[in-house]
C-alpha cells in the first residue's frame, strides 16, 4: 500500500498502543510476550514514519494508571523498556530520530530512567522524526501539574496559550491524528488537552499486529478527512 502525498500527511501522529495483553492471552502466552512483540510494531511504525517524513510521533508507552497493574507485570515492563532503549538507541540515532519523553519521569525506576536519559542525550541533536514516549503519563495529572506550576509562578489570569505553554513538550504541535489499536473507543487519559481537534482512527487489531500496512491505511483515512475546526465546509471552500 502506498502512502498519501506528503502534503496530505499529518505533522503529528499520536498512538495508543492497546491490545498487547489480549494478543498474548489469545495465544496462551504470558502478557509480557505481547509487550515484547509490541516492540517490533514500534520499530516498524517508527521507521515508516521517519521514511515518510512525518515530523512528530508520540507513543502512549506507560500510563500513570499502569502502576496499578500487578507488580510482576510492571517490573517486566520496566525491564523491557530499559532493554529496548539500550538495543534501539543506535538504530534510532542512525535514522536521525530524536527521542523525547513526556510524563512524570521521576516515578520511573533508576535503571529505565537512566536509559531514557541516555537515549535522549544521544539523539538530542538529530533533526528527523521526533519520537516522544509518554511514560508514567496521565493527562489529567499533566493539566493539574501545569496549573500548579503557573500559580507558583504568580500568574493570576490563565489563557489557553498560557496553560498550553506549561504542558509537557509544549513546543510540539498538537496531534493531527490519534490512532488507537485494540478496538477500544476511549482516550484513556491521554493528551486530553492536546487532542481537542485531533482526528481519531480506531483499528481493531491489537498493537502487536499493527504494522506498516495498517499505519498507511490510517494515514489514507486521515488524508480523506475534512478538518473544519468548528467552521463549515462552505467557509473552507467558498
Amino acid at each position: 500500500m502506498s502512502a498519501p502525498s506528503p502534503g496530505a500527511l499529518p505533522s503529528h501522529v499520536a498512538i495508543i498502543m492497546d491490545g498487547n495483553g489480549r494478543w498474548a492471552k489469545s495465544r496462551r502466552l504470558p502478557r509480557v510476550a505481547g509487550h515484547r512483540e509490541g516492540v517490533n510494531s514500534v520499530r516498524e511504525i517508527v521507521e515508516t514514519a521517519g521514511e515518510l517524513g512525518i515530523p512528530h510521533l508520540t507513543l502512549y508507552t506507560f500510563s500513570s494508571e499502569n502502576w496499578e497493574r500487578p507488580a510482576s507485570e510492571v517490573s517486566a515492563l520496566m525491564n523491557l523498556l530499559l532493554a529496548t532503549l539500550r538495543s534501539e538507541v543506535e538504530r534510532l540515532h542512525r535514522k536521525n530520530v530524536q527521542v523525547r519523553a513526556l510524563g512524570f519521569l521521576d516515578d520511573l525506576p533508576s535503571g529505565p530512567r537512566k536509559g531514557l536519559q541516555e537515549a535522549m542525550e544521544r539523539t538530542r541533536g538529530n533533526t528527523g522524526l521526533v519520537l516522544s514516549l509518554a511514560l508514567s503519563y496521565g493527562s489529567r495529572q499533566e493539566i493539574v501539574h501545569a496549573v500548579n506550576r503557573l500559580l507558583a509562578d504568580g500568574h493570576e489570569r490563565v489563557t489557553e496559550e498560557l496553560l498550553s505553554s506549561y504542558l509537557f513538550n509544549s513546543d510540539l504541535p498538537d496531534p493531527d491524528l490519534l490512532i488507537r489499536t485494540g478496538g477500544e473507543y476511549r482516550l484513556s487519559n491521554f493528551l486530553l488537552w492536546q487532542l481537542a481537534y485531533t482526528e481519531l482512527h480506531v483499528c481493531d487489531l491489537p498493537w502487536p499486529e499493527f504494522r506498516r500496512e495498517q499505519f498507511l491505511e490510517a494515514l489514507k483515512v486521515f488524508a480523506n478527512r475534512e478538518r473544519r475546526f468548528g467552521r463549515t465546509s462552505e467557509q473552507l471552500h467558498p
